[in-house]
């Protein structure tokens, strides 16, 4: 046997290739495949290299050639099926993973990497049970104890995903992904303190984790540390340039800091970067450095309260001292006669965390609620007071069963939306003739030719000139109009206005 034998090279490619010598074994296996042009294993591992130096084009080339002469192999179908999700090509990997299971059903990696494209193909419940059957294999494996806790992360399901994470971690204590995944779960629980710690202990690990870096910044921007949270910001840009959510980030930190001018060119600079254009034109909008939209985009919306849904009623209630729904009860209890307590279909638009459904319940036959984080109605529903809740954006929502309703409530959700006229269309047409509508907007008592004005706190003030003619026109009476504070922001009320309106018949309007 001579040394250019292609059973020998090969046999020195795979030693230099086990112990990480990727130059030396690539230059083997290509020595192979000059002698042998269709050797399996030259290409196959070749592919494998050329995934590992990030090369997935040519990987995906390499593997489908070695396949193409023996399709046989299940670790070639499955590195395969690897290689098309680094493409982004995420079913035709599942279809890779599904043909390895079927040559070789206990494989155990086929079946966790099988996880991870049905997770990112939005479809955690399956991809769960994928991570089970790699687990029933091979019970210590943390990469499939790690991204089982993710898709349970998906389905909110965030203290099972922290125990997942934490056998992860018991395998493998310096675990990157398992810390950080178990900081985002933690943050979901309402435990920032122990949420920072373990992203701090992934960065201690991993120091070049923008992931990480930006989790933390965006931690320490919730607990108003704005200063802090863009150094981290800066760290995770540092280590991944056009990272559209650390910009993102990072303009939000300036616009807190008071810092106006840097804080547009930050907002301009993540649109630049992919960030999404509605979210990035409104928050310019609230600047005054654009044109201001008739609503908040309602991405914005859900995102902002799906983060904010472990800690709401706490930060709103302790913090704030919101008193919204308090407000809203007493002025429809005044406009309700005894007699029909407990008789009413209401409707609580915006329903978020469910701060108003105990309030309302008394008063309800049935209690439904809409809101357009599924964060916040899985808090509201824990409350067991509601009939139904949605996940849908109100507007929409009112118009799918019209005439229906006896009660509409809107605590604090109107400060999303500028120009209410399809708001007050939709509530009229859902409301029963003689049903009553009661809100709550932010006061603006400067007069302006809309009525309405987005405020540098993202949120939108209403006049009350301007609620009295959209009332008119949608055949509303108003029925009591209360200057109000709805809570308090930086030590200062914040001033609103509640409104009672009975919905008119068509001979009277």
């Amino acid at each position: 046997m001579t040394v250019t034998d292609p059973i020998d090279l090969l046999r020195q490619a795979v030693a230099f290739h086990q112990r990480g010598e990727l130059a030396r074994a690539e230059a083997l296996y290509a020595a192979v495949l000059t002698a042998d042009p269709d050797n399996f294993d030259a290409l196959h591992l070749s592919g494998v290299i050329a995934r590992q130096r990030k090369a997935p084009q040519v990987a995906f080339e390499l593997i489908a050639r070695a396949l193409a002469i023996d399709a046989d192999k299940a670790i070639a179908h499955c590195n395969l099926g690897a290689v098309l999700q680094d493409l982004g090509r995420e079913q035709e990997a599942l279809a890779s993973y599904d043909r390895a299971l079927a040559l070789q059903p206990a494989y155990a990696i086929a079946l966790c990497n099988r996880g991870n494209a049905l997770r990112r193909l939005g479809r955690p419940g399956e991809a769960l049970d994928s991570y089970g059957r790699a687990l029933a294999v091979t019970p210590r494996y943390p990469e499939a104890l790690c991204n089982r806790a993710l898709a349970l992360q998906a389905l909110d399901r965030h203290a099972d995903a922290l125990d997942d994470f934490g056998a992860a971690l018991t395998q493998r204590p310096a675990f990157a992904e398992a810390l950080h995944g178990a900081a985002v779960s933690l943050l979901a629980l309402d435990r920032p303190d122990d949420a920072l710690q373990a992203f701090d202990r992934a960065l201690r690990v991993q120091p070049d984790y923008p992931e990480a870096w930006c989790g933390r910044a965006t931690l320490l921007l919730r607990a108003q540390e704005a200063d802090e949270a863009l150094h981290s910001y800066a760290q995770a840009l540092q280590l991944r340039p056009g990272y559209a959510r650390a910009q993102l980030g990072s303009a939000n930190a300036l616009r807190a800091l008071g810092r106006r001018d840097e804080a547009i060119a930050a907002y301009e600079a993540a649109l630049a970067c992919g960030a999404d254009a509605d979210t990035v034109a409104y928050l310019l909008a609230s600047l005054g450095a654009a044109p201001a939209p008739q609503a908040s985009p309602a991405g914005y919306v859900a995102a902002l309260f799906d983060q904010y849904a472990g800690r709401f009623e706490r930060h709103l209630v302790d913090v704030l001292r919101y008193r919204t729904p308090a407000l809203l009860a007493d002025l429809l209890a005044r406009q309700v006669p005894p007699h029909a307590h407990g008789s009413l279909d209401i409707l609580d638009l915006g329903c978020g965390t469910g701060l108003c459904g105990p309030l309302l319940r008394p008063l309800a036959r049935r209690l439904e609620g809409v809101d357009l984080s599924s964060g916040m109605l899985a808090q509201a529903r824990e409350l067991g007071v509601y009939d139904a809740l949605a996940c849908a954006e109100l507007t929409a929502f009112l118009r799918t069963a019209p005439a229906c309703r006896d009660v509409l409530v809107a605590a604090d959700v109107l400060v999303y939306v500028g120009d209410l006229d399809a708001a007050f269309g939709a509530a009229r047409d859902a409301l029963r003739t003689g049903g009553l509508f009661v809100l709550s907007v932010e006061a603006l008592t400067e007069e302006g030719a809309a009525g309405y004005a987005l405020r540098p706190s993202g949120r939108y003030a209403h006049t009350a000139r301007y609620l009295d003619a959209l009332a008119a026109r949608h055949r509303f009476v108003v029925r009591e109009t209360v200057p109000c504070t709805l809570r308090e922001d930086s030590g200062s009320g914040v001033a609103g206005l509640l409104f009672a309106l009975a919905a008119a018949d068509d001979v009277s309007a």
